[in-house]
């Protein structure tokens, strides 16, 4: 059996948009006919260009060779050009090939990919969402007052989702994030967040956990001044309080909270994840197996956390493939923690997969079916192109002004 051919599809996600503007995907096909599908959760260049690097990665080191041989093909790919180091595009154009040879590595033996690597150990997986407008609208969440600015909207939204059947929630009211950060929060913004946290958590007592999301906006001083006014109400976690590459700094911060620290979403490979744990700079680790690298590195991730007592939360803010790659991961580690949901996988997500994640009362429940259990409708992702010309993420391109208080 060998890779013999290769599709990509840019997918529009439209409005409400949750997962980001639009989703990367990926077809091979063997040449005995079984198809494998991938996910790059790539945004440093235009959507288009990952797709045609996908081709060019998989014409050079994947096309007419074995999908099972799965270290070898990383190791070619991760070491084009003489790289052979942690590259956010390349990795993530790697993470969606490999993603696929998984898949057909699960239908050709007939066995769903997390019975390849080690068993399911878990039966159900906790899930969490952000927290989202009821309206189901797109919005700018500088414009005016909303879900991310008023406290009283975010805990009726909380309600709504613990109603719904999650058992955590997250939410990020700490301001707007640059491309110039790290810097201090404002009072306005600390002040924010305070009121904020504790109006969600007396909105749901103890039915859910709260899990407090930064970008990695402030200087470690300027995290423990938020971190000191977000103890009192319990968040399970403080998500990358500073930029994801000063790990001394994030350290500081683990060290003079007591929150447990979360990070793991910009880093790829476990060579990174290694270093976070090396430095005391997290104890839980958010690979989002679209960008790190892959299921094989999400498993070397999950390896080396659970010798450090650390925790898997597989991060997830992209479309139903990656989706689904992290479900495969998170039901064969022991270790597992959380799951990053999109809502309950359902909308658009839904709509793209012949048969849609399965999540009941808070819980994602691992498909039986060979491969990953993500089946891509082509009709519907061929019906939503992506035409603009906005990346999936993008952070502010000039520094925060002093008083940006509530804007």
């Amino acid at each position: 059996m060998l890779i013999r051919d290769v599709e990509t599809f840019v997918v529009g996600n439209p409005p409400p948009r949750h997962g980001g503007r639009y989703f990367i995907f990926v077809k091979l096909t063997t040449d005995d006919g079984v198809e494998g599908i991938g996910e790059a959760y790539v945004a440093t260049v235009g959507p288009h260009l990952v797709a045609d690097m996908i081709v060019d990665v998989a014409d050079r080191h994947l096309v007419g060779h074995r999908p099972f041989d799965v270290e070898s093909f990383w190791r070619r790919a991760y070491g084009s050009g003489y790289a052979l180091r942690p590259d956010p595009t390349l990795c993530g154009i790697i993470s969606a090939l490999e993603m696929a040879c998984w898949d057909i590595i699960g239908k050709a033996t007939g066995r769903p990919v997390y019975d390849l690597l080690g068993g399911r150990v878990h039966e159900g997986l906790r899930s969490y969402t952000y927290l989202y407008p009821d309206d189901g609208d797109a919005y700018d969440p500088l414009d005016g007052p909303n879900l991310y600015s008023d406290a009283d909207l975010a805990a009726e939204a909380a309600v709504r989702a613990v109603d719904q059947g999650f058992t955590a929630v997250k939410f990020d009211p700490a301001g707007p994030y640059t491309v110039f950060d790290g810097r201090q929060p404002s009072l306005e913004r600390l002040d924010l967040s305070e009121r904020y946290t504790r109006a969600v958590r007396e909105a749901v007592g103890n039915r859910a956990d709260l899990l407090f999301g930064t970008h990695g906006q402030f200087t470690p001083s300027g995290a423990l001044r938020l971190a000191r006014r977000l103890e009192a109400y319990d968040p399970l976690w403080f998500e990358e309080p500073v930029p994801a590459d000063d790990l001394e700094g994030m350290a500081r911060v683990a060290a003079g909270t007591t929150i447990p620290v979360a990070t793991g979403e910009r880093l790829t490979t476990v060579s990174e994840f290694a270093a976070v744990l090396r430095a005391g700079a997290a104890s839980i680790l958010q690979p989002d197996l679209g960008r790190s690298g892959g299921i094989l590195q999400g498993k070397k991730i999950a390896a080396i956390a659970e010798v450090h007592q650390a925790l898997l939360a597989p991060h997830c803010y992209c479309g139903p493939v990656v989706a689904a790659a992290n479900i495969a991961l998170a039901a064969c580690t022991p270790n597992f923690l959380v799951l990053e949901s999109i809502d309950r996988f359902d909308g658009f997500h839904a709509d793209l997969l012949k048969t849609p994640i399965r999540w009941e009362d808070g819980m994602v429940i691992p498909s039986t079916e060979p491969g990953l259990g993500a089946v891509l409708d082509e009709d519907v992702a061929r019906a939503h192109p992506y035409e603009g010309g906005e990346l999936h993420l993008e952070a502010g391109g000039e520094p925060m002004p002093f008083d940006e208080g509530l804007a």
